[in-house]
Formats: C-alpha cells, structure tokens, sequence
C-alpha cells in the first residue's frame, strides 16, 4: 500500500521529541510522503528546513487566515521573496496553506479576502498548486477561484462542504482532502458526501497533530494514522482499501507533478 499525507504541520513543537521515529514508523506502515505546510512567516525556515533534511516531507509556504492578526503587509513580501528563490526547486510543492475562514467571528473577513487573493496570485504566477483552508466559506472561495482561474488548482483541505459544492470544487480541478473528520459517525452530511465522491476527485490528508480519526480520538494526530483513516474512507465509499491508495496516490501525483 502507497500513502501520501497531504496535509501536515510535522513542524509543529508538539513533534519535536518523537520527529524521527514518527516518520520511520510512517514510512514502514506506507507513507511515502507527507506535505508539511507553512502557516505564518516565523514557521517558513522551520518547514524549509525538515524539507531540506528530508525528501519524503516536501514543504508548502503560506499565510493561514487563522493567524490573521499576526500577518502584516512584509509577510507577504517575504513569501513571495521565498517562492521567487525556490519555485524551481522540488522541494517545494505548493503555495499553503491559505483561503478563507468564516467559522471565527473576529477574523475580519476583508481583510481575510485580502490576503487570500494576493496568494492565490502568487500561486498563479508561479505556477503552483494552492492548499486551500475554507471553513464556512465555500461560496466566496468558489466565486474568487472562477474570478482568478488558476493554471494549477490544488486541493481543498479537510473538504467537508456539500456534494454540490463539491462538484464546484471538482469543476475548477481541485481535488479534495479527506482526512479524519469523516471516520466520526456523527458527520452525518460529509459521509453521505464522501459516498458520492468520484474516485479521481479526493486525496488523503492527516492535518497532524489535529483532527485526529475516531479511533486514535484525544490523541495527537500523525501521518502513522493515514493507513486506518484510509481503510474507513475505503468502508465509506465501499471499496476496496487497495483501490483507494491507487487512485489517491495517483490523484496526489498529478496534484504536484510528481
């Protein structure tokens, strides 16, 4: 079985004393790779880094509308600074993660628009896929990925919308992320969703440490979970678990051109 995580933050401190031997025990049960994404300026080095020190964990930058009060107007700059110096390099696979939260009142949400679209620009001028956090905003998202129309889409992280928008999603070629959430039998809508899914359509992601699957619940998520959250999507969607690794792996691959 072949696995990609395509949504980690295996930069986090909460896997400062365990890193390597995580990523060994992920690897032997699998994971091939695991995408670690940059969410503020300060974490940009820390995940170039681990991309750097290892090729199964390439690295995406970006600017999370969840930290919103701590990103100022040089952030920016200095993205698109790293992305102009490292958008040939392999290493690196992805403007993210960035997009639209409405889930939390106090995050303005003009100013969220801001700063989703100058990245949605920069992923449109370097040609790379974008990692999309949307939480309560997939109408807007969906309205500004019609306006920019990117070259590359990307993936919608922890998709857990309507099928209808969905199919949106999948119209303008983004695949979606699944992960964790769907494994709680009480996620009643995005288990339906998931059964509709087309197989070509969705990847596989852990957002390590958090969201963790309903059999490893109150415990720190981790990409050695990705095989059992793959053999409950697998159950979801009635088919068989091989099947699933295939088409995800493929679909992740031809996300980030690998």
């Amino acid at each position: 079985m072949r696995l990609i995580d395509t949504h980690t933050h295996l930069d986090f401190p909460d896997f400062d004393t365990d890193r390597p031997r995580l990523l060994a025990n992920a690897a032997a049960r699998g994971v091939e790779r695991m995408v670690v994404l940059g969410v503020y300026q300060a974490n940009f080095q820390r995940v170039w880094d681990l991309a750097c020190a290892d090729e199964r964990l390439p690295a995406a930058l970006g600017l999370h509308p969840v930290y919103l009060e701590q990103h100022r107007a040089e952030h920016l700059v200095a993205l698109r600074g790293w992305l102009e110096r490292l958008h040939q390099d392999p290493r690196l696979c992805a403007v993210g993660e960035f997009g639209l939260d409405y889930f939390l009142p106090e995050l303005d949400k003009q100013r969220q628009q801001a700063l989703f679209e100058s990245q949605l620009q920069m992923a449109c001028d370097f040609q790379l896929p974008s990692l999309l956090h949307v939480r309560r905003s997939h109408a807007q998202v969906i309205a500004t990925l019609k306006r920019y129309k990117p070259a590359r889409a990307g993936i919608i992280h922890a998709f857990a919308g309507s099928y209808e928008e969905a199919r949106e999603y999948i119209k303008l070629g983004f695949k979606l992320g699944l992960g964790g959430a769907a494994t709680w039998p009480q996620a009643l809508r995005l288990r339906r969703t998931v059964k509709q899914l087309p197989l070509d359509s969705i990847v596989l992601e852990t957002d390590a440490p958090d969201m963790p699957p309903s059999m490893f619940a109150g415990q720190r998520n981790s990409p050695e979970h990705l095989p059992e959250i793959a053999q409950a999507l697998a159950e979801l969607a009635g088919i068989d678990l091989h099947q699933l690794s295939q088409a995800t792996y493929r679909n992740t691959c031809d996300v980030f051109g690998w």
